[in-house]
């Protein structure tokens, strides 16, 4: 791979990715569940909401490097503008090339998908808060991130908004029964975060970076992170039960909580955040893992159905 790419490639966090699509695929899935389900729109729901992540963790790099929150004593992979690879200037010209193409993807989405001018016009509103949200994490005067407010964030957009979003863009309605999934999305989403910020508790704490784990402390911190996993597995398999009671078809969506237990254990006995820091993997592949197992059930009792 040519180097210049292989730079902008790594900038782009491609392991973080996955995140962007999970809840997409449950909203999907939601979705084929009532018969309701266009591929057309679940690729262009898929490219838009990577493109979001990506402008997420671009900014994340431009905003964190300013602020000097990047810096030697951060647990986490070197990013780019801290390794010298890219600088600040075009670190905002790639974000100013990332929104064009973001919007370009999320309006010919939401014409494909939706119909009404209010609807059109509503979520064209919420693709301008995603971008926003995505921006403001870390970048700005006042980064929401810096004060804690990221998980709650990250919670509406990777979950509720993610789930019930996706699922209107296939179907033109909504449902409080898409609750419980977008719920379990965002739990998980959260956990992701959380282990991303226990890993650089003490550094956030000495740049000023107040994130719900440096304002809880290390060990709220994992009680926090064992709340948000079981919160997770008990909004999925409620809405499971719900929907066809104790089955046996249920029974593979029984291998996420083998996954998850593994992991929270291993948080358990992590004394010190250098031993939290190769745990990050391993939260996504949960998180990833339980969503698919949750998609592959809801798919499963609606063929047999």
């Amino acid at each position: 791979m040519n180097r210049s790419l292989a730079i902008w490639f790594d900038a782009a966090r491609p392991k973080t990715l996955p995140l962007a699509l999970v809840s997409i695929f449950t909203g999907s899935a939601l979705a084929y569940s009532i018969g309701q389900f266009s591929w057309v729109v679940a690729i262009l729901a898929f490219v838009t909401a990577t493109l979001l992540q990506i402008l997420s963790n671009l900014a994340n790099d431009y905003g964190d490097a300013v602020k000097g929150t990047d810096n030697e004593s951060r647990l986490g992979p070197v990013r780019a503008i801290q390794s010298g690879a890219v600088s600040l200037e075009d670190m905002k010209h790639a974000i100013w090339i990332n929104m064009v193409f973001t919007v370009i993807s999320g309006l010919t989405l939401i014409f494909i998908a939706l119909d009404s001018v209010e609807s059109i016009l509503a979520f064209m509103g919420l693709g301008v808060l995603a971008m926003l949200a995505a921006i403001a994490y870390t970048m700005g005067n006042k980064p929401y991130g810096y004060v804690g407010l990221g998980d709650l964030s990250v919670f509406i957009f990777f979950g509720l908004l993610g789930v019930f979003g996706t699922f209107f863009l296939h179907t033109g309605t909504v449902s409080l029964d898409l609750l419980l999934p977008s719920v379990g999305c965002g739990l998980l989403a959260v956990a992701v975060l959380n282990v991303n910020n226990m890993r650089d508790i003490e550094n956030d704490l000495e740049c000023g970076k107040k994130t719900v784990a440096v304002r809880l402390g290390q060990s709220w911190a994992k009680r926090y992170h064992f709340v948000l996993l079981a919160g997770a597995l008990i909004a999925f398999g409620s809405y499971l039960c719900v929907q066809s009671g104790v089955n046996w078809v249920n029974l593979p969506f029984a291998i996420s909580i083998i996954l998850v237990t593994k992991h929270a254990l291993a948080v358990k006995a992590a004394t010190q955040p250098v031993h939290i820091a190769p745990m990050l993997p391993a939260i996504v592949k949960c998180s990833v893992l339980t969503n698919l197992l949750f998609v592959g059930v809801v798919v499963a009792q609606t063929m047999l159905s």
